[in-house]
């Protein structure tokens, strides 16, 4: 049995029922104007992205096979048009809708930044944006966050792209950018794509590296993130950043 037909028949043997014929208050749409955004599950929320299911299924079982078979729904955002094809009822033009949202998502929290001059003063807060800038990246990529004496950001910037498994950088390059945005902090990150959110020697080493040529031009360090499909880790965090007694040692 192919996965194509393995995926209808999943469909297939869901409640054929529309939305339409629901109670009204049990269906997302009117459950999100009296209830708020917050109530509705993640398949409710992507069933209204989506609009509309098929003829046959309603848009919430579309979804929530969607988000099973993906095992998540940042997985769905993240999956070809190939992919979701391969369920009845997705086709290029839902395909464009989830990119659409997905696209809006990332513009709003970029401009709120900007808009709002929010302090990422936190590693919370820190992490919340680069694994959204981040996540759902096919191979390494290596950034930068550069932030001013506030901790507002400047800019951001995906810098290098590399393999799977391997990414090289420039540092001379990576210092040179931060100059240019007038960063007095940054924040440098890389992705696992296929991988747990766990350093390597070599990340070790580099932000070792990273760290002394910072110094140098007085720009701190404030952290090194690793953000995979998984989860994520902070060096900073982990107190894994090497403290100024250590740099000046080297």
């Amino acid at each position: 049995m192919g996965k194509t037909t393995t995926i209808y028949l999943e469909l297939k043997n869901m409640s054929l029922s529309s939305i339409k014929s629901w109670p009204e208050q049990e269906r997302p749409r009117e459950r999100l104007l009296n209830q708020g955004a917050s109530s509705l599950s993640d398949a409710e929320l992507l069933a209204i992205f989506l609009r509309s299911g098929s003829q046959q299924y309603s848009a919430v079982e579309l979804a929530r096979v969607l988000i099973q078979h993906f095992e998540g729904l940042a997985p769905v955002f993240d999956a070809s048009l190939n992919d979701l094809s391969n369920f009845h009822g997705i086709g290029p033009t839902k395909y464009a809708q989830l990119m659409a949202v997905k696209e809006l998502g990332r513009r709003y929290l970029s401009q709120s930044y900007r808009s709002l001059r929010q302090a990422l003063d936190s590693s919370t807060l820190v992490m919340d944006y680069l694994r959204y800038e981040l996540q759902g990246e096919k191979q390494e990529v290596f950034a930068v966050l550069c932030l001013d004496a506030e901790l507002h950001k400047l800019d951001f910037k995906k810098l290098f792209f590399g393999s799977l498994q391997h990414c090289s950088i420039s540092i001379n390059q990576l210092l040179r950018y931060a100059i240019s945005q007038h960063a007095v902090h940054i924040v440098i990150a890389h992705t696992h794509p296929f991988a747990m959110a766990q350093p390597s020697a070599a990340d070790y080493e580099l932000t070792k590296q990273i760290a002394t040529a910072c110094q140098l031009l007085e720009i701190q360090l404030l952290d090194h993130c690793i953000i995979s499909p998984t989860g994520s880790f902070s060096f900073a965090e982990q107190q894994l950043l090497p403290s100024p007694s250590e740099l000046n040692k080297r």
